[in-house]
């Protein structure tokens, strides 16, 4: 059973940082892009960054370039987000999910392009 588990969301202060990680068990991803999506309250599920199977291509989105960097443990299959500069408009639930192709060339940013998902992890940044 493939289980995806989310760690390291908690309240924050603007302009602070956290680090979330997601651990994936029930078989290995190392061929399968990884992503990070999130959630604000009556908002849709947005796309916030992914990686690359090889961890050699990694695609953000634009909300957040420059203060988010994700990153990859194939050895621990799991999956990385370094969230710096935090401002309140980065309060969500944030959910890693995997690609559902292997070896996929692009790096997507379509949530339907990925198949297990975690239960996700809460930020609240304050102001």
């Amino acid at each position: 059973q493939v289980q995806l588990v989310e760690s390291g969301g908690g309240l924050v202060q603007a302009g602070g940082s956290l680090r979330l990680s997601c651990a994936a068990s029930g078989r290995t991803f190392s061929r399968n892009a990884m992503g990070w999506f999130r959630q604000a309250p009556g908002k849709e599920r947005e796309f916030v960054a992914a990686i690359k199977w090889s961890g050699s291509n990694t695609n953000y989105a634009d909300s957040v370039k420059g203060r988010f960097t994700i990153s990859r443990d194939n050895t621990k299959n799991t999956v990385y987000l370094q969230m710096n500069s935090l401002k309140p408009e980065d309060t969500a639930v944030y959910y890693c999910a995997t690609d559902r192709m292997e070896l996929r060339l692009r790096v997507s940013q379509d949530q339907y392009d990925y198949r297990y998902w975690g239960q996700g992890t809460q930020v609240t940044v304050s102001s």
